[in-house]
């Protein structure tokens, strides 16, 4: 009985060791894209979030003449879902980019996981960028159901 006890408790502080930490609530403060929008942190400051291992069509960017095709939806969609809510944000290995965007699993308070979800709506696509690769499995096995289902931007 003993050994199964202190087998229990070994395998909680290892698992309570791994757990990834969530931060927030944080409001949202001002859209960009699909993939990009601001939050306001605790302190007040603004900080720029750029969801982790997807990658929406582009809206906006700089060089880009015309918005990507289904670009518009995946913001809108985004902007829909968000709008007036607070998200919590969870890092992996690399905090920021090279343009000081800072990188995140994105959750809703419903626990609804933003990065998966559009993945799984077809309004984005696998991402990758070592070493932020902690979903990469769960995130290509989601975005291939979509593609096999023809939902968004795997649709005719």
């Amino acid at each position: 009985m003993k050994r199964y006890l202190l087998v229990f408790i070994f395998i909680l502080s290892v698992s309570t060791l791994f757990a990834q930490e969530r931060y927030g609530p944080y409001k949202i403060h001002k859209f960009v894209d699909g993939d990009t929008f601001w939050v306001k942190m605790g302190s007040g400051k603004n900080e720029k979030i750029r969801l982790i291992g997807v990658d929406t069509p582009e809206v906006k960017w700089e060089g880009l003449t015309e918005e990507q095709p289904r670009g518009k939806k995946a913001s809108e969609y985004v902007k829909n879902l968000l709008k007036g809510k607070k998200v919590l944000l969870e890092y992996d290995v690399q905090k920021y980019d090279r343009y000081g965007r800072t990188l995140a699993y994105v959750y809703l308070e419903d626990s609804t996981f933003l990065n998966a979800h559009l993945l799984e709506m077809g309004l984005a696509r696998l991402a990758t960028f070592p070493p932020n690769v902690r979903y990469v499995e769960d995130f290509t096995e989601i975005q291939e159901k979509a593609r096999e289902n023809g939902k968004g931007l795997w649709s005719d």
